[in-house]
């Protein structure tokens, strides 16, 4: 396969992975949190929440979706649902709601790695831009840039990803909270794309950047004629 084209399928992977990115930050169905039912024919309050906000929604358990022993849900069936931001730059705010103060302590650090993400994938792009339109071996020295940023994007979400299993775990392992049981949701396996595609692509685009092996023992990586992409 020619370079060009292995170039060309990595701007595409790396577009597929910015737009679930991009797809996890804005949306708030990292996780899913459950309490026990033990009765029919009751209202349950479960929740599910992202970077930015806790949503929690007041499901009918009736007879039908009634399992000994287990909880509240799925989250799919229909009830009032009520959404709270977490408010991340006015301190002080819900700090008497254990949830809420638990999952800010958690949430900032997670929401700025986010955001240092994007704005890697910002700078990527914007190096693939000039790339795309520049001339002559600048535009072979913008995807060095590019692809490196992008592996950076990639390990920001991946910390992002890591704090917020870490304030699932102490959610649930906190006795002031009435949820027992958790999974991890579409916008968590968006961030989980994100990662793998972002990094493992950005790795790609820089080993794809850096100049020709020499074709004979007796030259060496500087005496190889650059190979230009067109």
């Amino acid at each position: 396969m020619h370079r060009r084209t292995k170039i060309k399928i990595a701007i595409f992977v790396l577009m597929v992975g910015m737009a679930c990115m991009f797809t996890a930050v804005v949306t708030d169905h990292w996780a899913v949190l459950s309490p026990q039912v033990n009765k029919i024919n009751e209202t349950c309050e479960a929740a599910h929440f992202g970077l930015w906000r806790l949503c929690k929604k007041h499901i009918y358990i009736s007879e039908e979706h009634y399992k000994e022993g287990n909880t509240c849900g799925p989250i799919s069936l229909p009830g009032e649902e009520n959404c709270t931001y977490f408010r991340h730059f006015t301190p002080g705010q819900d700090a008497e709601i254990f949830e809420y103060k638990t999952q800010k302590e958690y949430n900032i650090s997670a929401a700025a790695i986010s955001i240092f993400s994007l704005a890697f994938m910002i700078l990527g792009s914007l190096c693939l831009v000039g790339s795309c339109t520049g001339k002559g071996k600048g535009r072979d020295y913008l995807l060095k840039p590019a692809g490196m940023f992008f592996a950076f994007a990639g390990l920001c979400a991946f910390i992002s990803l890591e704090v917020m299993r870490q304030s699932v775990k102490r959610m649930i392992e906190s006795e002031e909270t009435i949820w027992i049981e958790y999974y991890y949701a579409w916008s968590f396996a968006c961030a989980c794309t994100a990662f793998v595609l972002l990094f493992l692509t950005g790795i790609a685009l820089l080993v794809l950047s850096m100049p020709q092996m020499p074709r004979n023992p007796w030259e060496t990586c500087m005496d190889a004629e650059p190979d230009q992409v067109e």
